[in-house]
């Protein structure tokens, strides 16, 4: 992996960037979609490519499970498993082990886990995450990580901080392939102090790009921005950072703001899936009868393939009826819009325009509900529009 920044005002944090893998050259900063089993629920690979991405997420819990990583790699790995030319990202599954496990006892050895799926008991290490990973064979790869819930201690924090770093060092030591990058992730919660020193301690490790983890787990809005305030700082001018499990519009948008490049998030996805659709002017939930005779398309500015054929009274027709392609259609109508927000921060940023560009999103955007968290004087504290 490279990574080329350019950052073109000397009195902004957001930066654009070319970060060039075996499969593929992406402009930063940019949205991975997630599929969490191979594929982006409802969509072929030449979806993906026709929206604009030519980076994904899988997620190495799943597949570990199924259908197993030594499966995949008899395959020939991720890539032509799932028939995706594009770079890949595997997350090491240490969010999914604590969220979603039945039973999780956590050690310094490592995790014991029972499947949310069978509840079969599997234990994972450093090591074993690594060599899951490697199996997979994507292009990106992260180290396997304690993710504290919150609210917590602090007492908590810490040792999940010192665990952190402990793994850090034993995936680095298990790694056998010199085709993968593998990322750092910090944790810390929201102690400030923890956050800074967890990043110096990786950052000490030299990894080839590093992750800021442990956020958007209910925290409000206001702590989240304060914790990247606080972190982004701390990683690597020359190296990718990557905000893991956040992609709201907005955090998008704030996320740049403080210097970050790569995020992921299911919500356009899941989003679409549940019929709550973005727009250039807030969130369109198109099961409510007002859509239900409504002749405009889902965005009048947008310019998707769903929007361009589509009207609102028609994917209202598909999602109160369950139809699969109300469910595909809504994601590739949300998939476009995230698309095209990054494009526009990218072109913002290289044109030194990202501060107006800021603050016209925020005029444009529905704040009711999205922006929950956040006090109008916070936003505009933070978006320059007090």
């Amino acid at each position: 992996m490279q990574y080329q920044i350019h950052q073109p005002d000397p009195h902004a944090k957001g930066r654009i960037g070319l970060l060039t893998t075996s499969h593929a050259v992406i402009e930063t900063p940019t949205f991975m979609p997630v599929g969490s089993l191979g594929p982006v629920k409802g969509l072929e690979p030449k979806d993906l490519h026709a929206l604009g991405f030519g980076l994904i997420l899988n997620n190495a819990y799943h597949l570990y499970l199924r259908p197993g990583h030594k499966l995949v790699a008899d395959m020939g790995g991720l890539h032509a498993f799932t028939g995706w030319s594009g770079a890949i990202l595997t997350d090491s599954g240490g969010f999914q082990i604590f969220s979603l496990a039945k039973l999780c006892a956590i050690t310094d050895e490592g995790v014991t886990f029972q499947s949310h799926i069978d509840g079969s008991t599997h234990v994972i290490t450093p090591e074993k995450a690594i060599e899951i990973e490697e199996a997979l064979g994507a292009d990106i790869i992260m180290v396997l990580d304690q993710c504290v819930a919150l609210p917590t201690t602090r007492e908590a924090i810490l040792e999940g901080v010192r665990r952190t770093r402990l793994w850090a060092e034993r995936c680095q030591a298990a790694r056998r392939r010199t085709d993968q990058a593998l990322f750092g992730i910090v944790q810390g919660g929201l102690e400030a102090d923890l956050r800074v020193a967890s990043a110096r301690e990786l950052v000490a490790l030299g990894f080839d790009g590093y992750a800021i983890g442990g956020l958007s787990v209910g925290e409000s809005k206001a702590d989240m921005y304060t914790m990247l305030d606080v972190t982004v700082p701390e990683l690597p001018e020359t190296k990718p950072r990557y905000l893991m499990g956040v992609g709201l519009p907005e955090d998008l948008v704030e996320g740049v703001a403080r210097g970050v490049d790569l995020f992921d998030c299911v919500v356009p996805s899941r989003h679409g899936r549940t019929g709550s659709l973005f727009t250039s002017a807030g969130r369109v939930v198109i099961k409510q009868a007002r859509y239900a005779n409504d002749d405009r398309p889902i965005d009048p500015d947008c310019g998707c393939p769903v929007c361009g054929q589509y009207s609102r009274a028609y994917l209202h027709h598909l999602f109160m009826v369950k139809e699969m392609l109300g469910a595909r259609l809504n994601t590739i109508h949300n998939l476009w819009y995230f698309s095209d927000l990054m494009s526009r921060i990218r072109e913002a940023v290289k044109e030194k325009r990202f501060s107006s560009f800021r603050e016209a999103f925020y005029r444009n955007y529905d704040r009711q509900g999205e922006l929950a968290g956040l006090t109008n004087g916070e936003l505009g504290t933070r978006t320059g529009m007090a």
